[in-house]
């Protein structure tokens, strides 16, 4: 018995000096398991702010709504768009003006030709000829970037500028 208590007595410093080690790797895993949790709660508490007591089933539940709001929002948005795309494909979208002398005894460039066309190059061509008595104004409408009237030189310069576009 008393080798026993003599053997225990000798590796007695080591056994404490193991129990301290341990006790310092206890410690430290201690102060990294704290700061986990602290990141952990802080990301928890953004997670639930404004849920006011609510369990995470019902959070998820609100998201999932709040997206399924959004999902037909964004699609009521598209059909709009859509829609309003189509229209502006009829609105005037090609323009080309010219002015031009069309008498030699007028001073100035007076008269003028405008193409007004839309996408699908349909729309006017508006000719105003300027004279020294009289001022006239044409319109000749415009259908696939044709005309089913004789269009004068500076009518065609302004149909293949608009059209060229």
């Amino acid at each position: 018995m008393q080798d026993i208590l003599n053997v225990i007595q000798d590796v007695q410093p080591y056994v404490i000096l193991g129990l301290v080690a341990i006790n310092l790797i206890f410690f430290i895993l201690i102060i990294v398991l704290f700061r986990s949790l602290n990141k952990m709660e802080k990301r928890y508490r953004k997670f639930m702010r404004g849920s006011n007591n609510k369990n995470l089933e019902e959070l998820i539940n609100l998201y999932l709504d709040k997206v399924d709001e959004s999902k037909s929002i964004a699609e009521d948005v598209k059909a709009l768009y859509d829609n309003m795309d189509e229209r502006l494909k009829g609105c005037v979208q090609k323009l080309a003006i010219t002015r031009y002398k069309a008498f030699e005894d007028v001073g100035s460039d007076l008269s003028f030709s405008i193409a007004l066309l839309d996408d699908n190059n349909d729309g006017v061509i508006l000719t105003g000829i300027y004279g020294r008595n009289e001022s006239t104004t044409y319109a000749k409408p415009i259908d696939k970037g044709i005309s089913r009237y004789d269009l004068s030189e500076e009518e065609l310069h302004v149909l293949n500028e608009a059209t060229s576009d």
